[in-house]
């Protein structure tokens, strides 16, 4: 984590160390599992403990970290079986929105994703896993967005917000980026012939391939 460039800093320091824990969690930088500590944290951000709190309680609720008495914060950890249902939901969420938004799309849409995904191959290629993350995000949130339903997207961007601190594992890889980009693309051709079963269908793909390749490192369900 970076505490310099104050000038790009969010408007309060709560935002700024969310931001900070975010990224951390999003590179890799904290492990799932890792334990959090506060103290470091906040000298290492120059911050004091309260808006360092208030993130923690912020990410806890969007099930990033989890809270141990005796023990403190530390970054969650998943289990085979918890990615699985997170990604099952996933699923039948992003049908109904993909369905939803194809007959929706403008041109002025298709250009935002086409952007998009111009920046997920700059990243890919440029092996940053941050900067792939966050694209990725853009990308499928833009096409979520479309569909019209906003409580539908909060609800995407919440199962998202629960395997962040896997997706640096996935991205880690260099087959795994070219994947990414090679789905994109085709899904990206299907929304521009608005073909919604196809966009669908790829879709389901990329995420059962994500599944696949981080299997072998989650812990198997007590």
């Amino acid at each position: 984590m970076n505490p310099d460039g104050a000038g790009r800093r969010p408007p309060t320091a709560q935002q700024f160390v969310l931001a900070e824990l975010r990224r951390a969690i999003t590179t890799g930088r904290l492990r799932p599992g890792a334990p959090i500590r506060q103290d470091a944290l906040a000298e290492e951000l120059q911050v004091s403990r309260v808006p360092l709190r208030e993130a923690l309680k912020t990410l806890e609720g969007e099930g990033l970290v989890t809270h141990q008495a005796h023990k403190g914060y530390c970054v969650v950890t998943l289990s085979l079986d918890d990615l699985r249902e997170v990604y099952r939901i996933r699923e039948l969420l992003e049908e109904e929105a993909v369905r939803r938004a194809v007959p929706l799309l403008t041109d002025a849409d298709l250009d935002r994703l086409e952007a998009a995904q111009r920046d997920v191959e700059r990243a890919a290629a440029a092996g940053d896993v941050l900067a792939m993350a966050t694209a990725n995000r853009t990308f499928h949130m833009t096409l979520f967005d479309c569909a019209g339903m906003p409580r539908l997207a909060r609800l995407i961007r919440t199962l998202w917000d629960t395997t962040d601190a896997y997706r640096s594992m996935y991205y880690g890889d260099g087959g795994n980026r070219e994947r990414v980009v090679k789905e994109h693309r085709a899904t990206l051709d299907a929304l521009h012939r608005r073909a919604a079963d196809e966009a669908v269908a790829i879709l389901d793909v990329h995420r059962d391939h994500a599944v696949t390749e981080l299997r072998s490192l989650l812990p198997a369900s007590p």
